[in-house]
């Protein structure tokens, strides 16, 4: 089911820290739009969800707490340089919900150093510093997950980051996983909320979220590659050919595996 926990944005906030799962990279983003980027992962801790099918609950579960390191935004930028040698790179921020961090002054700091920014939301927290992102990937989540949707909370999170006006915003895209039909009808619904916004389809992972040792072992590629093939055939049949059906690239290649 749905988690609403307000006081995740609030103990953030307070203390100023950014609540880190793990920095990693450089490598290539696996999914959405930016499919095959090369990228730094900065990924939060904590989320304001809690999907069926979650596949990070290292980053979402209040029980791995202890895990998660508050950082400054001059820290976190740091740990972003070691990683690339210096070099300005895309930094994809993920969680979790992002969203729920105090990550402006991050952005702004590596926006200063020639550094891109893309982030990925479920759309439930507007923030204004989503108007500086490069790149905002808003991923609704579908009946499968088991999460709730607010419609109104999701138009927030656009109109955020087109408050600079729409031709300096970051580039925008909805990203439905899909998991069956009744998903599949949410994206259509969803997408018709807002045309003009390119959209994304992908498969669910249904793999529970332990991380496997052994990559893709234990992940039911299979069944991730038979859910992409019926999301082409209906997407095919529909005749939406104003979408993009992509695989999770990086399930197919990595598994569960973290730090890729």
């Amino acid at each position: 089911m749905t988690v609403h926990d307000p006081n995740l944005a609030e103990l953030s906030e307070a203390r100023g820290k950014i609540r880190i799962s793990e920095i990693f990279g450089p490598t290539v983003q696996g999914e959405g739009a930016l499919i095959g980027m090369p990228t730094v992962f900065v990924r939060t801790g904590g989320c304001d969800f809690r999907c069926s099918w979650c596949d990070t609950l290292y980053a979402v579960d209040p029980a791995f707490r202890a895990d998660w390191k508050p950082m400054s935004a001059a820290e976190v930028l740091d740990e972003v340089k070691k990683l690339s040698g210096g070099k300005p790179i895309l930094i994809t921020l993920s969680g979790g919900n992002p969203a729920i961090q105090p990550l402006g002054d991050l952005i702004a700091m590596g926006k200063d150093e020639g550094f891109t920014f893309a982030i990925e939301t479920q759309g439930s927290i507007a923030k204004d510093w989503f108007a500086d992102l490069n790149f905002l990937t808003i991923s609704p989540k579908p009946p499968s997950s088991s999460a709730s949707f607010d419609k109104d909370a999701l138009a927030a999170c656009i109109e955020a980051a087109q408050s600079d006006g729409i031709l300096n915003g970051p580039a925008i895209t909805l990203k439905f996983p899909v998991r069956d039909a009744a998903d599949l009808m949410f994206a259509d619904y969803v997408r018709n909320l807002h045309i003009g916004i390119p959209v994304c389809l992908q498969p669910v992972n249904t793999t529970p979220a332990e991380p496997h040792p052994d990559g893709a072992d234990g992940v039911d590629i299979d069944g991730l590659t038979e859910r992409y093939r019926w999301l082409v055939d209906e997407v095919a049949r529909r005749k939406w050919f104003d979408v993009r059906v992509l695989p999770q690239w990086h399930v197919h290649v990595w598994g569960n595996l973290r730090g890729v």
